[in-house]
């Protein structure tokens, strides 16, 4: 495992000296998120029925969804996608460690780093001049930071799986799109999931896509009452665990079937 931790530790030391990408990724997600907010109050201002979410609430879901947009952020490791087309990927499958794990450290990384950069600071001023609420409570506090903890976990999985299939498809712009659309929907990030209808709301409870956002927030919002929040982050437990299976088994038949031109 040490040397695993070498990977995960190399790599987001790497990754943190990215700050004028960080500082101009805040800006954005800053300037974004008043508009989602704007939107969102102009709804609010125009209806008259009675609503699953409270405004205010809902002004939390946005600038925790902006604040923690890299959990949601998909795509393909560039690197990888590199050593991939030119065949350079060979000198990864002759280190003396597990190839899955190894990529999973830098992808695990890749989440941690950046994504410390931008929310402390988002989170910060959200809560200053923004109307960002504090959590309902100290324990939902701490259950939130463990359910974002394993939301960095599903999102790695779910990332190694985009760069697995690299292995078939090489270029991975099909899955570079598809994929976010679909996660960026159910994740809750685009609208909250409890304003979507009955019946999407049980597609979404179920898919693995709300442990990324929707359910962390709900439990920082008080949504999720406390007996509630062991099922919630046991779901994003089974579909990370699920997730890391299926990817570990890809990548498998993938090598196997791996063939390296040139020399």
């Amino acid at each position: 495992m040490r040397a695993y931790w070498s990977v995960f530790s190399a790599r987001f030391r790497v990754l943190l000296q990215y700050r004028a990408a960080a500082v101009a990724g805040f800006a954005t997600q800053i300037f974004w998120g008043l508009i989602r907010v704007m939107i969102f109050e102009a709804f609010y201002r125009s209806t008259a029925a009675p609503q699953p979410m409270t405004y205010p609430d809902v002004v939390t879901y946005v600038w925790l969804g902006q604040g923690l947009l890299l959990l949601v952020m998909f795509s393909a490791d560039d690197e990888i996608s590199a050593m991939i087309k030119t065949g350079s990927v060979s000198y990864e499958l002759v280190r003396p460690l597990d190839l899955y794990l190894f990529w999973y450290c830098r992808a695990i990384a890749f989440r941690t780093a950046p994504l410390m950069l931008r929310s402390i600071p988002l989170f910060l001023i959200a809560g200053l001049f923004f109307n960002l609420q504090a959590p309902v409570s100290f324990a939902h506090a701490c259950i939130f930071l463990f359910s974002c903890l394993t939301a960095i976990l599903l999102s790695s999985a779910m990332a190694m799986v985009m760069t697995i299939s690299l292995l078939w498809t090489v270029s991975g712009d099909g899955v570079n799109r598809i994929l976010p659309a679909a996660v960026f929907f159910f994740s809750g990030l685009i609208v909250p999931l409890p304003l979507l209808p009955d019946w999407m709301q049980s597609i979404a409870a179920f898919l693995p896509f709300r442990g990324l956002a929707d359910t962390p927030y709900r439990i920082y919002m008080g949504h999720v009452p406390l007996y509630d929040a062991v099922h919630a982050i046991l779901h994003q437990w089974v579909w990370t665990i699920l997730i890391i299976f299926f990817g570990y088994k890809l990548l498998n038949n993938g090598v196997r079937k791996l063939v390296i031109q040139g020399g």
